[in-house]
């Protein structure tokens, strides 16, 4: 049982008097006023005044008192359970007379954790900043608890709706701007000022509805301000701070990791008709795939592309590649750093995202061929660019040596945002259907599985930290190993007879009356069993 005790006060007030008994004033002629606490009259009613704890704790470590009291509880039992919790707290070493806020804590948990990457920590600095400090950093570390964050995640549902309601409008704009615009376009010269004003000011409303924010705040970024703050929080228990993680408990809307889908020629045939990505996640065919390919040998990224089709590595690690890393005599590339993009859309180089990415890669033979073909091009635009450079320093600066294997004209490396854009604005010309520049990775790895090569050996190429999260997205990715699986049980049953070749047929009656089709099996000997189905 605690050591303290609990009592009973309100904030009923009365006047102060002097030794005479009279009055005390104010400077203002009012007079003086003071509580009654634990000597109020009508303490003794049940509906008046409030239950507090006094809790008589040991000193601290420099010999200061400890004697921590709190009030506003409805009953006495309430106030000693909170006291009994307390008192528990305090015996297990938690720090329950901290001051120390959620603001102040996350920016001291960020500023230590100097085992980050440089996005990792970008990362949570926006987080903390613009949702859990405005949300939470005002209360006390020993006051929070999990109600507070799961309020914080309501509140991001609601804005949530707002975002959509915002982008219901933008795309609404953008319609009647489109629409007053082809109005004016097809109006007969000399066309009515009044149409072009009507443009003007749907474009200007156009400008102001994009203005509002409109991107969603999905299940899995949700789920990423989640575990942030709940690696914070387990750095909170360890520090004495908190009892238990209150991030853990908070609930959120499932999130599904998109697993890739491939292009079939009916997913195809319906992104055509309707516009719609079956997946976030898509992967061509083989088929496709050398479609792409095809079609974009005469394009500047075309080499890249390919290393990227066939050798999966990531768009950082492409754009980070360096000469140096790369061994031409046996044909194999080092990853070992990447390109990576801050929120500022600066970029900068670091090691890849764990230690399984850094590796070794085989380069095909095409894939080899190319990259030589390549570094002879790469001196040849050298010194081409360096002439320019000579004949005019103001326009052409000097020429970059920047190592890197894939670069532009004036020696510096791709900024991968812009290898991404490249891609899909290829692939809108195309009018071929839509992946990602990173969904290339995936099309590397269904194809080394269909060339039968292990899932092991594919975790290897593609640099993953873990067996599970390779067979994961890969198994059942080609139509053609669905097949192979569903037959496969066929495969082992012995026949005798040539019923294996049956097949079922539907006979619909002639005439349109028919409400029931009848389901009849013909064997291979012509005979025929069938029934009535239920409708």
């Amino acid at each position: 049982m605690f050591n303290g005790s609990t009592y009973k006060r309100c904030k009923c007030t009365e006047p102060k008097l002097d030794d005479q008994g009279q009055p005390i004033l104010n400077t203002n002629g009012t007079p003086k006023v003071r509580e009654l606490g634990s000597a109020c009259p009508q303490l003794k009613r049940r509906d008046h005044g409030s239950w507090y704890y006094y809790l008589k704790l040991p000193d601290g470590p420099r010999g200061e008192r400890r004697r921590p009291r709190k009030g506003g509880f409805p009953t006495k039992t309430a106030a000693q359970h909170a006291a009994q919790q307390l008192w528990e707290e305090d015996n297990n070493g938690i720090d329950i007379q901290s001051q120390e806020t959620v603001e102040d804590f996350l920016r001291r948990w960020l500023n230590k954790r100097v085992d980050l990457k440089r996005r990792t920590r970008s990362d949570y600095k926006d987080f903390i900043e613009r949702i859990y400090i405005p949300a939470l950093g005002r209360l006390k570390m020993r006051d929070l608890r999990t109600r507070h964050i799961q309020a914080m995640f309501e509140d991001i549902w609601a804005y949530n709706e707002v975002k959509e309601a915002n982008r219901i409008q933008a795309a609404h704009a953008l319609a009647e701007c489109q629409a007053a615009h082809q109005a004016w376009k097809q109006a007969p010269r000399p066309r009515p000022p009044e149409l072009r004003q009507k443009w003007y000011d749907a474009k200007a409303a156009l400008k102001q509805a994009r203005a509002k924010p409109r991107q969603h705040t999905g299940p899995g970024t949700q789920k990423r301000l989640r575990d942030a703050l709940s690696a914070a929080l387990k750095s909170a228990i360890m520090e004495k701070l908190i009892p238990e993680n209150w991030a853990d408990e908070v609930v959120l809307p499932k999130y599904e990791k998109p697993r890739a889908q491939v292009w079939t020629e009916e997913r195809v045939a319906r992104w055509r008709a309707t516009g719609e990505k079956p997946s976030a996640v898509m992967v061509w065919t083989p088929e496709l795939t050398g479609q792409f390919l095809d079609a974009a040998t005469d394009h500047r990224l075309y080499i890249m592309w390919h290393l990227l089709v066939f050798r999966g590595p990531r768009r950082g690690e492409t754009a980070g590649l360096t000469w140096s890393e790369v061994d031409m005599t046996n044909g194999t590339a080092n990853i070992v750093e990447q390109l990576v993009v801050d929120t500022s859309h600066d970029i900068y180089s670091e090691t890849p995202k764990s230690r399984s990415g850094v590796r070794t890669i085989t380069l095909d033979s095409a894939t080899h061929a190319l990259l030589t073909t390549w570094r002879d091009i790469q001196k040849a635009k050298r010194a081409e660019w360096e002439a320019k450079h000579q004949a005019n320093p103001e326009k052409y600066q000097p020429y970059t040596d920047s190592g890197y294997v894939f670069t532009q004209d004036d020696g510096t490396p791709w900024h991968p945002d812009n290898v991404s854009k490249a891609f899909d604005r290829f692939l809108k010309r195309l009018g071929m259907p839509p992946i990602r520049l990173h969904d290339l990775r995936h099309c590397a790895a269904s194809l080394s599985l269909a060339a039968g090569l292990s899932m092991k050996a594919i975790q290897a190429l593609l640099g993953h930290s873990s067996f599970t999260l390779t067979a994961d997205t890969y198994t059942s990715l080609m139509p053609q190993f669905e097949k192979e699986a569903a037959d496969a049980p066929v495969a082992l049953v012995p026949r005798t007879h040539e019923a294996q070749r049956a097949a079922v047929a539907i006979d619909l009656p002639a005439g349109t009356g028919a409400a029931r089709p009848e389901m009849t099996l013909i064997m291979s000997n012509g005979s025929r069993e069938g029934s009535s189905t239920a409708a």
